[in-house]
Formats: C-alpha cells, structure tokens, sequence
C-alpha cells in the first residue's frame, strides 16, 4: 500500500506538526506492506527531492510564504504526478492549499486528514477554502487529532465527530534516558542560576511571554526562556523595565534541549491562546520528570500535564496565578516530588512513542483494510527534480 502524506513543510522544519508527519513517516515506511512519499513546499526555492531518514520526500518549488501560506504552483502539479501511483492520501490540517489539491485531483482516492487546529489568525483568508475543507472531512474515512478537547470545541469538526480519533503526540523516550554529562546540567545551572525555570517555544504572540515574565517578579527563582521569533525586541524590552536582568534570560533555540529540561526545576508553558492546540514541549520535559505549569486553554493543553498530578493548571494571561504556581512547587518538597514521579509516569503511559503508533494503528486499520495492499515498491513515477 501507498500513503501519499501532505504537509506544508517538514524535517528539519521544526514544530509539532512537523514531527508528527515525520514520526508518521518513519513508523509506516519500515512496515513491509506500507510506502510512504512526502509532499511539502520549501520554504522559498526550487523542487528538490530528498530522501529524509529513508522516506521519499518532495519539495514543491515555492516563491514565497505569504500569511502563512506557501505560493506553488508547482506544488499542484506534483500532487497530480503523485497522487495518481497513491492509495491512499493523508492530510495535515492546516493546509488550504492541499484540500484543494485533494478535491482537484485525488477524490477517488481514499482519505485520512490529521486535524490539529483550527485557523485562528487568518479567519478571512479562510473563507474561500471552507468548501474544500469540509469536502475533505466529509470524504475522510478517519479524523486524527491530538486532543478531545478539540474535538468539542471546534465548529469544523463537530459534524464530524463520530470519525474522530485521539492519538496523542509522543515522544522517543531514548532521547532523554540517555546518558547526560552532569557537567552540562551542572555548567547551565551555574551559568542561569537555581531554581531554575524553563520555558521553550518560539517567540510569538501565542506563548504568553509577558505574563510568565511578569509572574517572575515574585518568584524567588531564575528564569530561561529558550527561542527565537518577532516578539524578542519587546520581551527583552520588559525585563529590563521589570528589573529582571540578572534573574530573566532569554536563550536562542538550541540543537539539544535535553540538558536545559534536565538542569531545570520546573517547566512552565504560559500559552495564552488557542493557538497552542498541545504544547509538546512539555511531554519533553515531563519526561525528564519535571512538573509543569500549564494553562486552562481550551485546547489539549490541560490534557498534557494534568492539574494536581503533574503540575498547576493556571488561568490563561494571569501573572498572580502563575507565581502562586510556581512558589508552591518550588518551597514544597513533596509536593514537587509528587508531581515529578508522575509526570514521568504519564509520558510512559500516554506520550511515549509506542503508545503513539498503537493509537495510529487502530485509528487507520480500518482504512488499511480496504485499500489493495501493494506487491511493489513504486518508483518516483517518473518525477525528477526541476533545474
């Protein structure tokens, strides 16, 4: 069988969406009765095929990304060219551009869309591809998402419900069992100060910033925010007004966060919208048995780190409510070790990546069974990258 699985970008695109099309990728292809080819734009530049820890991957000639929004053409020509060699499509959902590639050439072809947000930013851009949006969900044999609560909370999908299914994200608990030179934690702890606070994520309207900085001003500890993005100049700007210079730092992204979850206290993800659907970054650092401090989005957010059990669940854009949070991990022993242990615990149970891929197994054996199974691994189909 052939899985044609679209997304607007990929690996070493980072985000969640992207892990997730990669773990998808490598999970599939390494079964025998399954192929899997990657279609996605770059981010600017010319087609290239790759071939991304052994998966087929194309990427469609792209002008620019305008509003989120890669501009290819030659992004429909490949979905025609590929589509037509798949059994089955697999849609990432936000992508316009690919439900009306999937409507256009591909309906008789069978469908699973991974839904993992609504459009939230951009409502009147999404207005001229709601048809094909719900075409989509309407012809899926199977709804993914990461989440229940988004099941109920989002108007697209309400309809649709009853083809629903929640597959957690996870995370491969390898990566943070290995062995971890103490001197790097030992080096990071020295160098931004104990307790230590971490939070990771990009800099950007969504993650709630401005109020993690603001709590910090009564809490007696140290706090790293590691990423980059537009809202850097004005964060930076507020702790030096707050007077927090010597106790608020903030990090560019780095290759390996393991050491930063690992040297940490306590994590901390102060999303203040629906924007942050998940929040993967804190199965990260739960999984190096650090409480977490989430907020009460009304998104799967909560669903991660569980209130009372791993961590606080604060309201959202409430500074007061984040310090109290904070102060009573940090000056209780039992309470933080409490929430430690089972933070841990959760990721083995619910976020690791075996658990994963069992809940993509189940989700899709219906649709695998009524596709004919391939006897052949497909060429390219006579695709060669553009000059």
């Amino acid at each position: 069988m052939t899985i044609l699985q679209i997304n607007k970008l990929y690996h070493p695109w980072i985000g969640g969406i992207e892990t997730a099309a990669r773990d998808f990728a490598g999970h599939y292809n390494k079964r025998e009765d399954v192929v899997v080819t990657n279609l996605v734009c770059t981010p600017g530049g010319k087609r290239r095929l790759e071939s991304v820890d052994g998966v087929p991957t194309w990427r469609a000639a792209t002008w620019r990304i305008k509003l989120g929004m890669p501009i290819s053409l030659d992004f429909f020509l490949l979905f025609w060219r590929l589509a037509k060699t798949a059994d089955m499509v697999l849609l990432h959902f936000p992508f316009p551009l690919a439900f009306v590639a999937y409507w256009a050439f591909a309906r008789s072809k069978r469908l699973a869309v991974w839904y993992h947000s609504d459009i939230v930013r951009q409502k009147l851009l999404k207005i001229p591809f709601e048809f094909f949006h719900r075409y989509a969900l309407a012809r899926a044999d199977v709804i993914l998402v990461s989440n229940k609560t988004i099941i109920n909370q989002s108007p697209a999908l309400r309809p649709f419900a009853h083809k629903c299914r929640v597959v957690y994200f996870g995370v491969d608990l390898k990566r943070f069992d290995e062995d971890v030179d103490t001197k790097v934690e030992q080096c990071i702890r020295k160098e931004y100060g104990e307790p230590l606070v971490l939070s990771v994520g990009r800099l950007v309207y969504y993650k709630g910033y401005e109020y993690l900085i603001e709590a910090m001003k009564q809490v007696p500890a140290k706090l790293l925010i590691v990423g980059s993005g537009p809202s850097e100049r004005a964060l930076k700007q507020q702790i030096a007004e707050s007077g927090l210079s010597t106790r608020v730092t903030i990090l560019p992204s780095v290759p390996n966060l393991v050491p930063y979850y690992r040297a940490a206290d306590i994590f901390v993800l102060a999303s203040c919208e629906c924007s942050e659907v998940f929040g993967i970054v804190q199965i990260e650092a739960m999984a190096c048995g650090k409480p977490v401090v989430n907020t009460s989005l009304l998104t799967g957010v909560p669903e991660v780190s569980v209130d009372g059990r791993s961590g606080y669940t604060v309201p959202a854009k409430n500074a007061a409510e984040l310090a109290r949070a904070l102060k009573a991990i940090i000056t209780d022993s039992k309470i933080y070790s409490n929430f430690s242990r089972h933070a841990r615990l959760d990721v083995e149970d619910r976020f690791c990546l075996r658990t994963m891929f069992s809940s993509l197994d189940l989700a899709l054996e219906a649709s695998f069974e009524q596709v004919r199974v391939s006897e052949y691994r497909p060429s390219t189909g006579g695709l060669v990258p553009a000059a």
